[in-house]
């Protein structure tokens, strides 16, 4: 018959029991939260610590490889380094997501056995039975092995929690350099993707009216000045204003034309220089901005090339020199990977001044520099994709020059233009178009190396040459449009010149293909929409109410224009 003493001495027996478990799982616990602590410290002290001094000397590595541009062994080690970074970054800040997630559960754990020790502590019962005792000493060796099963798992689980995280592509989606979709999907730089001019999306309008609004859905005014295209990436429109005193970059909301923020770009290198006056057609903010997508970056006649974060910070500001160049500074800005692509050509090809400029877009700093034998122009750079191998393509009296965009270095170069370039060169069909303004349309083919001109154009062309707008083509057909309204049409595969049109008005902005559409815009605001055809038939004529001298941005289902005054958004209202 059991008696009260016994229930109670098999109370306190099982409350020992659970007191020694508890006080088990506490030490286990704490044990394993004093480990993930630790390596959170360390992971904390290698980023505070041995990242810096890594960082420094890749920049170190970055301006030796200005003096040695030819050296593969210094390039595949900014290379190696530049990616272990990476890695190493990404690394520690998912270890210090999961790492504080298991530390948080850990120390949960150990609090919980603490306060559940603290419950289960009794004193020790009276002298039982050897069998009671026994009994007692069974169960609790059962609930030892219990706690011991149950941290071992916490143990493995925190391990198939790092293991089994998806594995990080650091060549793609999670590098910092940008995916060709996501460059494809956002209007990044003058023309947009490859400064080819073509838009990505077809949902584009064909009809709208300036005076009345309709599909107007929002109008900004720009605080100053500019010829620069806009340039839209996500929710933001980007553009710069200047006058003989200011040079800002202004940031606009894409969905309500909200002026997000305007920096102004001061450099005391530049500040100085007040007497530098501006071809009027050129002005003081021609060159149109770049981004990756975090951040903007801009450049000014006076030669002033600044980068901004997406929320207005500056990053680092630089001064090239004031170029010299007959009509202003004119070219428009590229990026590569984290490469700012500055084509900074000027004066005569004698002076020994033009140069490709490639910046690091974290600091500013030069990566490489190189001398380029060609007088001022006013084209943009532009980077293409060919063979799986990516090719910086420009534009000058006498040349069209492929750079290696990694490293500078000359791939192929064609003697085929003449003075006073400024149409941007583009690649369709397989084939680069450059043009030699009023004379010839080039066709080459973008392989071989060194001197190519006797082996690599494929056809020119010479009738109806534009001296300012940048051709567009969709593979098959090419179009060019001169200044005074006249637009022609070739055969991209052999240069037949199929059908001109004299559109009877002055354009300064670049042609556009959406789809099967051909988006011209003339100076005084007035889009003709044209069906890509065998023949030229205007299917649609919209009118801004504003004079326009930029090229137009693409978005889905919106058409970016900047006035003389204001930015316009166009789309559906509803």
């Amino acid at each position: 018959m059991t008696t009260k003493y016994d229930n109670q001495n098999s109370d306190k027996s099982m409350k020992a029991s659970w007191y020694e478990a508890a006080k088990g799982g506490a030490v286990v616990a704490g044990v394993f939260s004093v480990i993930i602590l630790g390596l959170l410290v360390l992971n904390y002290l290698q980023k505070e610590l041995l990242d810096p001094v890594r960082a420094e000397r890749l920049e170190n590595l970055k301006v030796t490889l200005i003096e040695q541009p030819k050296n593969e062994q210094l390039i595949n080690t900014i290379r190696e380094l530049d990616l272990q970074l990476r890695k190493d970054k990404i690394r520690r800040l998912q270890f210090s997501q999961k790492g504080g997630l298991l530390l948080l559960g850990a120390v949960g754990v150990f609090l919980i056995g603490i306060k559940s020790a603290k419950a289960f502590k009794a004193k020790l019962p009276h002298p039982t039975a050897v069998t009671d005792q026994q009994a007692r000493q069974i169960r609790q060796a059962i609930l030892a092995r219990w706690v011991t099963v149950a941290s071992l798992a916490v143990l493995v689980l925190a391990v198939l929690f790092f293991i089994n995280t998806p594995p990080i592509d650091f060549a793609g989606a999670v590098s910092s350099y940008l995916s060709d979709e996501e460059i494809a999907k956002n209007w990044a730089s003058f023309r947009g993707p490859q400064g080819s001019g073509i838009s990505a999306y077809t949902n584009i309008p064909t009809k709208w009216d300036g005076k009345s609004g309709e599909s107007i859905i929002w109008k900004t005014a720009v605080p100053l000045p500019g010829h620069n295209s806009p340039v839209v990436w996500g929710d933001r429109v980007f553009l710069t204003g200047a006058n003989k005193q200011k040079r800002q970059v202004y940031c606009f909301d894409a969905i309500s034309g909200k002026l997000l923020w305007q920096a102004d770009m001061i450099n005391p290198a530049s500040a100085a220089d007040k007497t530098l006056d501006m071809y009027e057609d050129t002005g003081y903010a021609a060159s149109t901005v770049a981004t990756d997508g975090r951040r903007v970056c801009a450049i000014f006649p006076t030669g002033d090339v600044g980068c901004f974060d997406f929320e207005g910070k500056k990053l680092w500001s630089r001064n090239l020199g004031t170029p010299d160049s007959m009509y202003g500074y004119a070219s428009s800005l590229a990026m590569y990977q984290n490469l700012l692509l500055i084509q900074y050509d000027q004066a005569t090809a004698d002076d020994n001044k033009s140069k490709m400029i490639a910046l690091d877009t974290f600091s500013g700093a030069t990566v490489w520099e190189t001398k380029r034998p060609v007088p001022g122009s006013w084209t943009s750079p532009i980077v293409i994709k060919i063979g799986g191998q990516s090719q910086l393509i420009t534009c000058a009296e006498p040349w069209v020059i492929a750079y290696n965009p990694s490293n500078g270095v000359e791939l192929w170069r064609v003697e085929c233009l003449g003075t006073d370039v400024a149409p941007s060169p583009i690649y369709a069909g397989g084939l680069i178009f450059g043009i030699h303004s009023y004379n010839s349309l080039v066709a080459i083919k973008p392989t071989g190396q060194g001197d190519v001109t006797k082996t690599h154009i494929a056809w020119k062309a010479a009738d109806n040459i534009p001296d300012i707008c940048s051709p567009v083509s969709n593979g098959k057909l090419i179009f060019l449009l001169e200044s005074y309204g006249k637009l022609t049409c070739y055969n991209v595969s052999d240069g037949t010149k199929l059908w001109e049109e004299d559109l009877k008005t002055s354009f300064t902005s670049s042609p556009s293909l959406v789809g099967d559409r051909l988006y011209l815009l003339s100076e005084k605001g007035i889009m003709s929409i044209a069906k890509v055809g065998s023949e030229y038939t205007e299917v649609a004529k919209s009118s801004l109410g504003e004079k326009c001298y930029a090229s137009p941005a693409f978005s889905d289902g919106r058409i970016y224009i900047r006035g003389v005054e204001n930015l316009y958004c166009i789309g559906d209202k509803n």
